[in-house]
């Protein structure tokens, strides 16, 4: 009668053996502005490698706060390049890993007006409000910022300012009524009329160069490693290219 008090045992080796084992997963800090594309990008990675991925999205300088504070995020898509070499600096990301993943472009949006020649409606100030991210956390609001700089005007059109926690939030303003117009990456409007928004000259405006970084946390993790390798193949620059980002680097 033995044999009958070792079936369990063999049930739950058999159980075992068929059970699907989990898949393993990396937990991201993305950009705002790169939202639409990490959520494409997450899928395409799940498909290829059977892995999940865990999305955060924020303003760049918020989302690294969270992470100078002990937020267990493995890799960074950050909005600039700046944050990813400050985490690796600060011990907070892992030497030689940081990569350029998108080259970002500034477009001013409006849902209403046309845009057409964006720099003379900005000039003649015939307008509201003017929606921007907050530059201290946003670096496409630091960027729209240099760009009313160049051309003369930030003095004169700053107490029309709304600001946007994040990209995000600015965008929202924008399409809620909240302000006629804002500044917003051209991967958020990337399917609108070309007369609703208007691309702000590269040479008004620093590169925006959006780096990648494994972080302390995913020092360890093959799928975070696994993850950034994904971003420099071939299918993930051309999912990052139709959100309207620029790969060339």
């Amino acid at each position: 009668m033995a044999w009958r008090h070792k079936i369990p045992g063999l049930f739950w080796a058999l159980a075992l053996l068929i059970e699907p084992t989990a898949a393993d997963e990396v937990k991201v800090a993305v950009a705002a502005n790169f939202a639409a594309a990490a959520e494409e990008l997450a899928i395409a990675f799940e498909v290829a490698t059977g892995d999940g991925i865990v999305l955060s999205t924020g303003a760049t300088g918020a989302l690294y706060t969270q992470i100078s504070q002990g937020a267990p995020f493995e890799v960074f898509l950050a909005a600039d390049n700046a944050r990813p070499q400050m985490a690796v600096d600060e011990g907070l990301g892992i030497e030689g890993t940081a990569f350029t993943y998108a080259l970002g472009s500034l477009v001013l949006y409006s849902p209403s007006l046309d845009l057409a020649s964006g720099i003379k409606l900005l000039q003649s100030g015939e307008f509201e409000h003017l929606a921007i991210a907050d530059p201290e956390t946003a670096p496409y609001g630091a960027a729209a910022v240099s760009v009313l700089r160049a051309l003369g005007i930030y003095d004169a059109l700053a107490p029309k300012f709304v600001i946007g926690e994040s990209i995000a939030q600015t965008l929202l303003f924008v399409q809620s009524g909240n302000a006629e117009l804002g500044f917003v990456a051209l991967s958020q409007v990337i399917g609108e009329p070309e007369d609703r928004r208007w691309l702000a000259p590269g040479g008004l405006h620093r590169p925006i160069e959006q780096d990648a970084v494994l972080l302390k946390p995913g020092e360890d993790n093959p799928v975070a490693s696994a993850f950034l390798a994904f971003l420099k193949g071939e299918e993930a620059r051309a999912i990052i290219r139709n959100h309207g980002y620029d790969v060339s680097r």
